[in-house]
């Protein structure tokens, strides 16, 4: 099932998610429409939030993308990113593991609009993973911005929030009209 991705504006953007005690039937049917939603949109990472729900919950699969490598470690051991592909990740924690690092960013939520973020290169993240199991690995490049991306939406962090001021201020417009436009249509429903 492919599910409405609410834009800037929606309040559940900025709701911090409630952390997932179990993984019921409920949310594995909402781990499979959001993998269903992020590829029907061409996206990397989709976080509960994004879907209007306000929870501990993601979804990453950045195997697409070929042309901005990731890292991964798992028990300290070099691996390949596929192999933990897709990716869900349940009441994640991320820690700084590396030094910063700036690349661009895009969001489901913020269609057509991209800014450079500066994020630290590498981190080390633990969660539960589909089956409610814990999960713990080090990761980099794309990898570790769309984790961090991700988790920051379950906090109710938005990117907007990580960019410099000049490049909030060039965008100011377009995000003015993006949160109009959603407000409008949030009020006809």
């Amino acid at each position: 099932m492919i599910l409405e991705i609410v834009k800037y504006g929606h309040p559940a953007l900025r709701q911090r998610g409630a952390k997932i005690e179990s993984v019921t039937p409920e949310i594995k049917k909402l781990i499979a429409a959001m993998f269903a939603t992020m590829e029907e949109n061409h996206g990397v990472g989709l976080a509960a939030q994004q879907v209007g729900v306000a929870k501990q919950l993601t979804v990453i699969d950045v195997r697409a993308i070929t042309d901005r490598p990731s890292t991964l470690e798992l028990d300290g051991e070099p691996a390949d990113v596929a192999s933990i592909m897709p990716l869900v990740l349940i009441n994640p924690v991320v820690t700084p593991a590396g030094e910063p690092a700036t690349g661009g960013e895009g969001c489901l939520s913020f269609p057509e609009i991209f800014a450079e973020i500066t994020r630290p290169g590498t981190v080390d993240v633990k969660a539960l993973d589909a089956k409610g199991k814990p999960i713990s690995f080090r990761c980099g490049g794309l990898l570790a911005r769309a984790v961090q991306h991700e988790t920051d939406h379950l906090n109710g962090i938005l990117f907007i929030d990580r960019m410099d001021k000049k490049t909030k201020e060039e965008l100011q417009p377009e995000l003015d009209e993006l949160q109009t436009a959603t407000k409008q249509s949030l009020a006809k429903k």
